[in-house]
């Protein structure tokens, strides 16, 4: 299993209880993957965008710690790139040193 770092950033006009059902769905998707989510998902709320994405100001940002077996979440990283309600994702392999250090792998 290796630690993963998930932000995404979901469409400012949606409603905050719709944008909320994001994390259900992406804990969903990374359970029937084989993964877990680690600790409580960190909302931030919606916040101003740096610059237009998609015509759109603002975005709420979520930040997921994953674990999963290398290659487990191509789909759900396909899923957000054609959803029309995400603006932007990122998904990064953490260092075994900051997994180990936020607990998601044993050091």
């Amino acid at each position: 299993m290796r630690g993963y770092e998930l932000m995404i950033i979901i469409d400012g006009t949606l409603e905050e209880a719709a944008a909320q059902q994001w994390i259900a769905s992406v804990t969903k998707s990374v359970k029937a993957a084989g993964g877990e989510v680690h600790g409580k998902v960190d909302w931030w709320g919606k916040r101003r965008l740096a610059y237009p994405i998609k015509k759109k100001e603002d975005g709420f940002y979520v930040v997921f710690n994953v674990t999963a077996a290398g290659g487990a979440l191509d789909e759900l990283e396909r899923s957000l790139r054609i959803a029309d309600d995400v603006l932007r994702h990122k998904l990064f392999r953490l260092p075994e040193a900051e997994a180990a250090r936020r607990g998601l792998v044993a050091a």
